[in-house]
C-alpha cells in the first residue's frame, strides 16, 4: 500500500502518533510518504520528554519514507526548511494524495 500523512497540527502527541504510524507502516512493507502543512511544518520544534518527534522522523526516513513541508508555510514562518524536511510545493502534496492509496491527515 502507499500511505499519504498529511500532518498540520502542532500537538507533540498527535504528530508524533502521526510519526509513528509511518514508521509501523514502512515496517509492514508498505511506501510512505508524509506532507507537513500549515503549523505542521513546525513539527521539528515539538519534542519533549515524552514525545521525541524528530526522533520519529528520522525513523521514517531512515526506513525509506519521504518528508515533504510546504514552501509557502515554511517561508511564513521564516523557514527555508531542512533536511529532514524539505521545502516542497503544492505540486508534491497533490501527487502524494494523487498517488497514495490511503491518506490520513493529523
Amino acid at each position: 500500500m502507499k500511505l499519504g500523512i498529511v500532518v498540520y497540527s502542532t500537538d507533540p502527541e498527535t504528530v508524533w502518533n502521526a510519526f509513528r504510524l509511518g514508521v509501523f507502516s514502512l515496517k509492514q512493507g508498505d511506501a510512505v510518504r508524509v506532507f507537513l502543512l500549515a503549523k505542521g511544518v513546525e513539527c521539528e520544534k515539538l519534542d519533549m520528554d515524552k514525545f521525541k518527534v524528530t526522533e520519529q522522523m528520522q525513523s521514517l526516513v531512515d526506513g525509506g519514507g519521504k518528508i515533504l513541508a510546504c514552501g509557502t508555510c515554511l517561508k511564513l514562518r521564516g523557514s527555508s526548511g531542512s533536511e529532514l524536511c524539505p521545502l516542497s510545493t503544492m505540486k508534491d502534496l497533490y501527487e502524494l494524495i494523487r498517488d497514495s492509496d490511503k491518506v490520513v491527515t493529523f
